[in-house]
């Protein structure tokens, strides 16, 4: 199924809206000590949709970040990749093949693969998994999600992640649409508060590294609020100031701040990749919070991405449905308020390469001890 697999230079990663398998991704990573390796490959169509057409072959990559547990032990993992996404019924197959290719590549002592996959999650494409108001149930039961991924596979060794890294629930948004159409499909209350933001003074502004402690001062705040895992100011410095230019994927980021009265009231960082811009971090005040300065960001966003040449925004990371109970729950609030379609991808797959070390290390994990072995 797969042919010519070779490593490369991760600054000779392909174009991609996917920013975490850019060339971009991977130099944010090494300036954060982490190794990653780049994978070329190419694959007959047939191989992807069962669909004769005149040029049969594709080719396409793949980031893979080694994650270090300790000294002896690792895992590879693969942020929102492969992107390429055969039909349901061979992405086991193509997944297996692949994983079996990657064992030559990624250091002898990981345990397994980690695939966060962004392709489509097969229940988001079935009416019986819906409610009478059109919300996501969700996917079922790990072992039946694991009987229907592991379809065609020979060994049916994939398993389902017990939690997702990167978020599995998106909102995607169409820039195609002009302005004036974006905000007929946002909800009244969106569409009153980006006005109301304006009538309080609020304004948007791009700033560099320099800016960063006002960032990260409001980052803080923001992860105290929610309970949220709080990076290292180092993380956004690496992510502001990595240059790709030279690169064959690169991402243009920009750092937004929204004040009102000369006070920072929020911030993101909006980062643009291939047609894509996305909305990768964000974070506010817990005063003034009546300017609605998170609306006037996120619509100065949409417009610089429109601006730059983008097709569509992502939103990035939403509660499946729209569940109080669901830690993401705000967010699902706040951003399907701007209109655009709910994503539902597959999320984190596991392929074994040490059965035995890849069950303790689950059982680590599902008792959320961390990554140590022993």
């Amino acid at each position: 199924m797969l042919t010519d697999i070779h490593s490369k230079e991760t600054d000779q990663l392909f174009k991609t809206s996917i920013v975490q398998q850019t060339a971009f991704w991977s130099v944010v990573k090494t300036m954060l000590g982490v190794e990653t390796i780049a994978l070329n490959f190419k694959i007959n169509r047939l191989n992807l949709n069962n669909i004769a057409v005149e040029e049969r072959i594709v080719e396409s990559d793949l980031l893979v970040i080694v994650q270090h547990l300790d000294r002896n032990h690792s895992i590879a993992y693969v942020p929102y990749g492969p992107e390429l996404e055969p039909q349901e019924d061979l992405q086991g197959q193509f997944l297996e093949e692949l994983s079996e290719c990657l064992r030559t590549y990624i250091p002898s002592n990981c345990i397994m693969i980690r695939y966060d996959l962004c392709w489509e999650s097969y229940w988001a494409k079935d009416t019986s998994y819906f409610d009478e108001n059109g919300h996501w149930a969700g996917p079922p039961e790990n072992p039946i999600q694991e009987l229907r991924f592991n379809m065609n596979t020979v060994g049916w060794k994939f398993k389902k992640s017990f939690s997702n890294i990167l978020p599995s629930n998106t909102i995607y948004l169409d820039l195609k649409n002009d302005l004036t159409t974006m905000l007929e499909q946002m909800k009244p209350k969106t569409r009153y508060n980006i006005g109301l933001s304006e009538r309080k003074g609020v304004s948007v502004r791009s700033v560099g590294i320099e800016h960063i402690n006002i960032w990260y001062q409001l980052y803080q705040e923001t992860a105290a609020r929610n309970g949220i895992y709080l990076h290292d100011i180092e993380y956004f410095k690496a992510v502001l100031s990595a240059k790709t230019n030279n690169m064959q994927s690169p991402a243009d980021v920009i750092l937004l701040i929204a004040e009102a009265e000369g006070a920072p009231l929020a911030a993101m960082f909006l980062v643009i990749t291939g047609s894509r811009g996305s909305y990768l971090y964000g974070a506010s005040s817990s005063t003034g919070r009546n300017a609605m300065a998170t609306y006037a960001l996120q619509w100065s966003a949409i417009n610089i991405a429109r601006e730059r040449g983008c097709t569509e925004y992502d939103m990035f990371g939403v509660a499946p449905r729209p569940e109080p109970s669901h830690p993401l729950y705000g967010l699902y609030r706040f951003k399907t308020g701007f209109g655009g379609e709910i994503y539902h991808s597959l999320g984190c797959w596991d392929y074994p390469l040490d059965s035995q070390k890849y069950a303790y290390y689950s059982s680590l994990e599902l008792k959320e001890q961390g990554y140590h072995m022993n």
